[in-house]
């Protein structure tokens, strides 16, 4: 008979051995090394980084090419499988992780660069964009480039704005009187805008274009809807295919202050189902023209850019490029005192002085709480907003107005670029005239209203 202190010896013994199996096993389940392939055109390069134009196909193949199993993440990537054929759209940063067979995982990023679109999202690029400007009636102005009382735009003109500590500019357009009855775009006044366009980023100004009111033929009804889309669609080909070669700091902005005509009401279900419509022609058409286009930043607009109408009945597109649109609104409140020229309201704020010339309902406050809904509804979600227009109009009638539209100026500029949101000066020119917006001398670029113009360009920094 076998004692009991050997039975406990052996299975000691035994429980020795099999612990040491264990951890030699252990010892020698390591990690397998990658080797990163990518494949562009035809050709396979042992590399992890490769520069791959817009629209074009490339794949990633690691290896080894057996014996364990495969996760991606990052550049569009998914699934098990290890190669990835995937088409570039803007620079990206791809991770492999590879399981072998006894369970140890090791790891490869990839970078693939697209040149001229950086990997951005448009919350990230909006923090770049610092505070902007209007080129307003000039491009878009009905009649043709100066008929609305400014000189053509110039190379100098957009290198004064940027010296001026600007770091965006908003380009309003006309397209339809420019157009055949088809609304083909003619070949002369696209060079035109092409040159205009080229001028800004000569400067360095982050760009965006747009269709602007172009006499007022984008009602948002269901009668008129086919033939605005359409339009839109015909149109933003054109304009994107065009465009489609330049870099990520050329943005486009679908419309401009969608409403039926003279109706300034809360929109019924038809307007806004109709107009956000519109927003969803515009991103469809531009991401089907490739190149650059299929992950250039887009701006879509709230109903008519109001704020109220925007956070209640604004619908983000869907966007095969996950994170590059930006939602564009614009601000004139209180309006009596901002676009109001026969209004005696001329002072703002808290340092105003006399209830009888201020709107008080409209302070300080108010602007926080209007840009905080914006906040909330769509730059938290990671969609940035463009302040596209805000602005107020000189009042030399009244001693010291000037001080209380620059304290509105950077309050607003200040409270919209805290909150999210990229603010955009209206300059529509006359910057001498009363009851004007103008901030340069759009013959010679001299600065004209230095004080608003520092107000505005340092409260977005």
């Amino acid at each position: 008979m076998t004692s009991t202190f050997g039975k406990a010896t052996r299975l000691l013994a035994l429980a020795l051995a099999l612990g040491a199996q264990t951890t030699a096993q252990a010892q020698t389940c390591t990690a397998t090394a990658i080797k990163p392939f990518i494949k562009v055109g035809t050709t396979w390069t042992a590399t992890a980084t490769a520069s791959v134009a817009a629209d074009s196909t490339f794949t990633f193949g690691p290896q080894p090419t057996s014996g364990g199993s495969w996760a991606w993440s990052g550049c569009g990537t998914s699934g098990t499988a290890r190669e990835q054929a995937l088409t570039a759209k803007a620079s990206c940063t791809a991770t492999a992780t590879y399981t072998n067979s006894c369970g140890a995982k090791s790891t490869q990023a990839f970078t693939i660069t697209v040149p001229g679109m950086r990997d951005l999202t448009s919350l990230q690029l909006s923090k770049l964009m610092g505070a902007g400007w209007n080129l307003g009636n000039t491009l878009e102005a009905i009649g043709g480039e100066t008929a609305w009382g400014n000189p053509q735009a110039t190379q100098a003109l957009f290198n004064a704005v940027k010296a001026a500590g600007f770091k965006t500019v908003r380009i309003p357009l006309s397209w339809k009187q420019y157009a055949d009855a088809n609304d083909n775009i003619s070949a002369s006044w696209m060079s035109r805008v092409t040159q205009v366009v080229n001028y800004a980023k000569t400067a360095g100004l982050y760009t965006m274009i747009n269709i602007h009111w172009d006499g007022g033929w984008m009602q948002p009804t269901y009668a008129q809807q086919a033939t605005v889309n359409a339009r839109i669609t015909k149109f933003w080909t054109q304009i994107a295919n065009n465009f489609k070669g330049y870099d990520d700091t050329l943005l486009f902005a679908g419309t401009n202050e969608v409403m039926v005509t003279d109706n300034y009401n809360t929109p019924t279900v038809e307007f806004y189902t109709v107009q956000n419509s519109f927003n969803q022609t515009f991103v469809n058409a531009v991401r089907a023209t490739g190149g650059n286009n299929l992950a250039r930043h887009l701006i879509v607009q709230g109903f008519n850019t109001n704020i109220d109408h925007t956070v209640n009945f604004a619908t983000v597109p869907s966007d095969p490029m996950a994170k590059r649109l930006m939602m564009e609104v614009h601000f004139y409140d209180p309006y009596n005192f901002t676009l109001n020229e026969t209004s005696s309201i001329w002072q703002w704020g808290a340092s105003a002085t006399s209830a009888a010339n201020t709107e008080t309902w409209a302070n300080e406050a108010y602007v926080d709480a209007q840009f905080q809904k914006m906040k909330t509804r769509f730059v938290d979600a990671g969609i940035p907003v463009i302040l596209g227009e805000f602005g107020a109009i000189r009042r030399t009638e009244f001693s010291g107005a000037e001080t209380y539209r620059t304290n509105w100026a950077r309050y607003v500029a200040r409270s919209a670029w805290t909150h999210g949101a990229v603010p955009v000066w209206w300059d529509a020119g006359s910057p001498n005239a009363n009851h004007s917006m103008g901030l340069f001398d759009r013959s010679t670029g001299a600065q004209v209203h230095t004080g608003l113009i520092s107000a505005i360009v340092n409260a977005a920094k």
